[in-house]
């Protein structure tokens, strides 16, 4: 895809006029708050809290251009991310733990985040990254007509942990150009157990499909960034407790064996893991090697191929 004949799809659906139908109907959900899988049915916009702990205003972490991204989001200039506070899955081992569990971050009014994307797309980041979106869908909806209004062209990205609902996700059809989600594990007692979410697995496998329905694979330009198109992570765990056979699999046999996938390496035991869990070690080389060689044997043909952290062997 050639830099010229690139339009960011929120563009399109600002012209259109669909931005206020969208954000009513995202902000409906609020009021017996069934905006993810959880369906905490609290009052959002009366100041309940449900499992994710956040609000009716956006609460951000940080904001900066990030280097650590695969590299088709990173480019020359950066990924501009956005680590908004909270999360809806609250993963035990999370690697995020001070944000996800102990809220670290601030509220910010709409127009301070439509500044914020500006500020990014100004500093020439080639996209404006969202990680863990999932319970502010309405308020990123919200924000982004001024962040237009103000000239942002740049695609967004969705870095969610999978767990998202798929009523939610078409509400972000023609906004977002890129969906990142994790694909965290293939079977239900993992789930459980770390995530306190045996349906992740289902959750995760329709929410990957209605993405990859929405953008297809993904479509990078002539110096090999990203404009649109689906992403998706997988961490490694030890033991296999990811289920990596089948999450490779499933991407390759149901989704594309042309989608693109990060398979992640650097797990290591923190959050709230105790050091006897079977994820109270690092994986070692020879199970990183192992998963690799999985999503190979499945199809999968854009692996993300990153220079990887030198791995401890036990």
């Amino acid at each position: 895809m050639s830099r010229q004949a690139f339009e960011a799809a929120y563009v399109h659906t600002h012209r259109a006029g669909l931005f206020p139908e969208r954000i009513e109907k995202a902000f409906a959900l609020f009021a017996s708050c069934t905006l993810c899988p959880r369906r905490c049915r609290v009052n959002r916009l009366n100041g309940e809290l449900g499992t994710c702990r956040a609000g009716c205003l956006p609460e951000v972490s940080s904001y900066s251009p990030h280097f650590g991204e695969e590299r088709p989001l990173v480019g020359l200039h950066g990924s501009g991310t956005i680590f908004l506070t909270h999360c809806n899955l609250r993963c035990s081992f999370c690697q995020n733990y001070s944000l996800s569990h102990l809220g670290e971050g601030r509220e910010v009014s709409f127009e301070r985040m439509a500044r914020m994307m500006m500020e990014l797309q100004d500093l020439g980041c080639h996209n404006i990254n969202f990680v863990t979106p999932t319970h502010y869908v309405p308020q990123i909806l919200k924000a982004l007509p001024e962040a237009i209004d103000l000239g942002l062209r740049v695609p967004l990205v969705y870095n969610s942990s999978g767990y998202d609902s798929v009523a939610a996700l078409k509400l972000l059809d023609g906004i977002f150009d890129i969906y990142m989600p994790d694909f965290k594990f293939a079977r239900s007692g993992p789930a459980e157990e770390y995530c306190q979410a045996a349906d992740y697995p289902e959750v995760a496998r329709s929410a990957i499909t209605e993405m990859h329905r929405q953008v297809g694979d993904l479509v990078l330009d002539e110096r090999g960034i990203a404009r649109r198109g689906l992403l998706v992570r997988h961490l490694v765990l030890p033991e296999g407790l990811a289920g990596t056979d089948e999450v490779v699999r499933f991407l390759a046999a149901e989704i594309s064996p042309n989608t693109y996938v990060n398979i992640m390496d650097q797990y290591f035991p923190c959050g709230d893991i105790a050091p006897r869990s079977p994820l109270g070690r690092r994986i070692t080389g020879e199970e990183f090697e192992e998963a690799l060689d999985k999503a190979r044997t499945a199809g999968l043909t854009r692996l993300d191929n990153r220079e990887k952290h030198r791995l401890v062997s036990y």
